[in-house]
């Protein structure tokens, strides 16, 4: 079975706590956490992301799936090292240069935490396919990063059975997460191009009843 990752980003302020709750409740796999600088993409969502990741470190088990759309992407590990994420993802385009990734793979592990690199939807896999041995998992975006509420590209779908082919085929135990424009309707398709985690935001978040949501997405 799939299993859920709810992106927090349009969780309302003064709800926040009890959506936490309510979600936990419902049957999300896990809380996608959405840090973006200002730099890397528009959006600015810094302080409220690790406000929001620091309330539900303080009332849930659940684990945090933390997906940085950042350019100083050293400096977020260490501010978030704290709150023990179960997933760090970073992007493929923040990185200088092959050397870096690597780097930042090896500190994100020895720190107990999940390394996971995340493509945006122009990039191919082959710029990544070096460092699928060392990654826990690879999150393909399905939409351009720093925006909720989108329309899934249909072309991100062919990269996800490229990549899960090359990961089958490699006989290597790395995780594919999709996210964006994730619903009732893609979900099926991104199950039957390979993915093991989808990211869902507006199809849980905006809905009636978060458990019905969550049931019908798994």
């Amino acid at each position: 079975m799939i299993e859920i990752s709810t992106s927090i980003l349009t969780v309302e302020k003064e709800k926040a706590t009890k959506t936490f709750y309510d979600l936990e409740v419902a049957g999300t796999d896990y809380y996608h956490i959405d840090v973006m600088d200002g730099k890397f993409v528009e959006k600015d969502t810094e302080e409220l992301m690790y406000e929001y990741a620091n309330i539900i470190k303080q009332i849930s088990n659940l684990p945090l799936d933390v997906h940085f759309m950042v350019k100083d992407v050293k400096k977020h590990i260490d501010k978030y090292i704290p709150l023990e994420p179960s997933i760090i993802t970073f992007h493929y385009e923040a990185c200088k240069n092959k050397e870096e990734i690597l780097e930042l793979i090896n500190y994100i592990r020895q720190n107990n935490i999940k390394p996971a690199i995340s493509i945006k939807p122009n990039t191919s896999v082959d710029e990544i396919k070096d460092f699928l041995p060392f990654l826990h998992m690879v999150l393909v975006m399905s939409v351009e990063p720093g925006k909720g509420g989108q329309k899934l590209i249909p072309e991100t779908l062919v990269k996800v059975k490229e990549l899960k082919e090359y990961i089958d085929n490699n006989n290597l135990d790395t995780y594919i997460e999709v996210d964006g424009g994730i619903n009732k309707t893609t979900i099926n398709e991104a199950k039957e191009a390979g993915i093991d985690i989808a990211v869902a935001g507006s199809a849980i978040i905006s809905a009636e009843n978060f458990k019905t949501a969550i049931a019908e997405l798994k």
